[in-house]
C-alpha cells in the first residue's frame, strides 16, 4: 500500500485536468466553500506529476481560489501510471453516485441537527417534505401509496432509494 503524505501547496500552482469528467456548478462550489469555512479543509486534493495535475478535487481547488486561500492540503498520486490516474479519477467521482442513502438514518441525523439549531439550508435538504417512515401506520397509510418500482427517487435529495418505501400521494 502506498503511504500518503500531505503537502500544502498554493492552489494557483495546481493544474486542473482539461478532460475532467466531473463538472461543478456555482452552487456546488458555494457548498464546498461553506464546508471549508465551517469545518476546515479536511479533504486533500489528489495531484499527479510535476505540473501538479489535479486527479480529484477540482471543486475544492475552485473553492480555494475563490476563498483566496494561500495553501491547501494535497496528496501526491505519482505512484500511478497515466492510465491508473484516469481510471482512479473516474472511479473516485463515480463512487459517491453508486452508494445509496439510508433515508431513515438520514432523517434521524437531519432531525437531530435541527434540534441542535443547525441551519438545514446549508446542507441543501428540505426537511419540510420529510416523511417519518417509522411512524407511517395503517391509519395514515391511506394518505400514502406503495410505488410500483422498488427504486425511488428521494424527494429530499434526489437520490435513489433501493428499498420499497411509501411515498406521499399528491
Amino acid at each position: 500500500m502506498n503511504e500518503l503524505k500531505i503537502e500544502y501547496l498554493d492552489p494557483n500552482t495546481l493544474t486542473p485536468y482539461e478532460n475532467n469528467t466531473r463538472k461543478h456548478t456555482p452552487e456546488d462550489v458555494e457548498g464546498i466553500k461553506k464546508s471549508i469555512l465551517d469545518d476546515g479543509f479536511n479533504d486533500p486534493i489528489g495531484i499527479w506529476g510535476k505540473e501538479n495535475l489535479i486527479v480529484e478535487g477540482h471543486g475544492r481547488q475552485i473553492a480555494a481560489l475563490e476563498l483566496h486561500l494561500e495553501k491547501v492540503p494535497c496528496i501526491r498520486l505519482d505512484h500511478m501510471t497515466e492510465a491508473q490516474r484516469k481510471e482512479y479519477a473516474i472511479r473516485h467521482n463515480r463512487s459517491a453516485e453508486m452508494s445509496a442513502w439510508d433515508f431513515e438514518a438520514l432523517e434521524e441525523e437531519l432531525a437531530s441537527l435541527e434540534i441542535d439549531g443547525v441551519d438545514m439550508s446549508d446542507l441543501n435538504f428540505d426537511t419540510s417534505s420529510m416523511i417519518d417512515w417509522a411512524n407511517v401506520d395503517e391509519i395514515s397509510a391511506k394518505n400514502y401509496e406503495k410505488p410500483a418500482s422498488e427504486k425511488l427517487r428521494c424527494p429530499i435529495c434526489g437520490g435513489i432509494d433501493e428499498k420499497l418505501r411509501f411515498v406521499k400521494v399528491t
